[in-house]
């Protein structure tokens, strides 16, 4: 049983033995890209635990981070995808992980003839906590006695805040491969506040993790084996989705969730699902005269902050929502109308988000708009209308 020994020192041991040679059920199949994989030494390969690819959801150029990163095979294969421009850190608590990641990292680097990756010791529910410069600092000031054990404690603060391990606002996307489930459930929060945290305003988290369609008993959650075998840590599915609601995030999407379950215990079907999520709904709302069109194919929706739009009709909304809905995942289900005199910001007056409203064509058009035009020749699909 765990009460002897915390969640976090059975999951350390487990993946420590990982890094030594590969340990059965520790993942479930994941079909990468082959083309990816050449360049990654085979040891890394043979020692990756995980559930998804969410490096398939990257893009040329961005800054990521890769929670729970282990040997650095997702880390190896976004460095490809982010390109020379781009960067990666990975992030794992595990010494014999990080030692196996940073001896091949040289490696891939030469392969690929950039070097863009770097690993960094913490733990991804206190990403602001550099644990190896705590390391550094303790070694010179040890822990002897009550008020040195409180001191150190008035350290880490210092350091989370003088020299964060990642800094906040400073990532464009946030990946992990089932490494959230094994947080202790209590922590579970602040894990998804800092994945809030450290992502640039217009950022996304893709997260590939264990889910459950059933609350997981107390005491399968005090399994060790099954704790640490991404299993009895899961949250349900509804869970998942709920953690980056609260955290503040907006566009939640199910990008994969598979048929089958991984697992089913006592029940229980414990599946693969991958979810994104954007940062930057917060923040004041202005009236620019905008409006915007839901196409469908739903008869009515109802986005992160209570706006609900019925198909084909003409809603007023803020400079804010208005720019979400250009940007994914939004943009594809919504016609945005500009009005025809601009609004500089500087001059808009505040608007009212809490309420839904049409907005009445004159509003984006202007009051005294009263234009006659002449037929367009290419109004239909490019051809002539007559």
């Amino acid at each position: 049983m765990m009460e002897l020994q915390s969640k976090e020192t059975v999951v350390r041991k487990r993946y420590a033995d990982g890094a030594k040679e590969r340990v059965d059920n520790l993942c479930c199949p994941v079909d990468y890209d082959s083309d990816y994989l050449k360049v990654i030494p085979q040891e890394v390969i043979e020692r990756d635990y995980g559930c998804g690819d969410p490096s398939r959801y990257l893009r040329e150029g961005e800054t990521v981070l890769d929670l729970g990163s282990g040997t650095g095979k997702i880390c190896f294969i976004a460095a490809q995808i982010v390109g020379a421009n781009g960067k990666v850190i990975g992030v794992d608590m595990t010494d014999e992980m990080l030692e196996v990641a940073r001896r091949n990292a040289p490696v891939v680097a030469e392969r690929l003839g950039y070097a863009n990756i770097e690993f960094r010791k913490g733990r991804i529910q206190d990403l602001a906590l550099d644990l190896e410069l705590l390391d550094r600092q303790l070694k010179k000031n040890p822990i002897t006695d009550t008020a040195s054990f409180l001191a150190a404690d008035d350290l880490a603060d210092e350091l989370r805040v003088k020299h964060p391990l990642i800094a906040s606002d400073s990532i464009d996307v946030v990946v992990s491969n089932c490494v959230l489930n094994l947080v202790e459930p209590k922590l579970k929060r602040q894990l998804f506040d800092e994945i809030f945290r450290v992502l640039k305003k217009g950022g996304r988290a893709v997260i590939c993790d264990i889910a459950s369609d059933e609350e997981v008993p107390e005491e399968m959650q005090n399994d060790p084996e099954l704790w640490s075998g991404c299993i009895s840590g899961a949250l349900t599915e509804e869970g998942f989705i709920a953690a980056f609601e609260n955290a503040g995030f907006y566009g939640i999407q199910i990008l994969k969730r598979d048929a089958q379950p991984w697992r089913t215990v006592q029940g229980i079907e414990f599946r693969s699902v991958a979810i994104a999520a954007f940062k930057g709904k917060q923040g004041a709302c202005f009236e620019r005269n905008q409006a915007v069109i839901y196409r469908g194919p739903f008869k009515e929706v109802l986005d992160d902050d209570n706006h609900r739009m019925e198909r084909g009709k003409r809603y007023a909304v803020c400079d804010k929502t208005y720019n979400l809905y250009k940007k994914p995942p939004y943009r594809e289900f919504f016609e945005l109308v500009d009005p025809i005199v601009d609004v500089p910001l500087e001059q808009a007056k505040p608007f009212n988000c809490s309420r839904t409203a049409l907005r009445h064509p004159k509003e984006t058009k202007g009051r005294d708009y009263d234009v006659t035009t002449e037929a367009h020749n290419t109004c239909c699909d490019g051809g002539s209308c007559c």
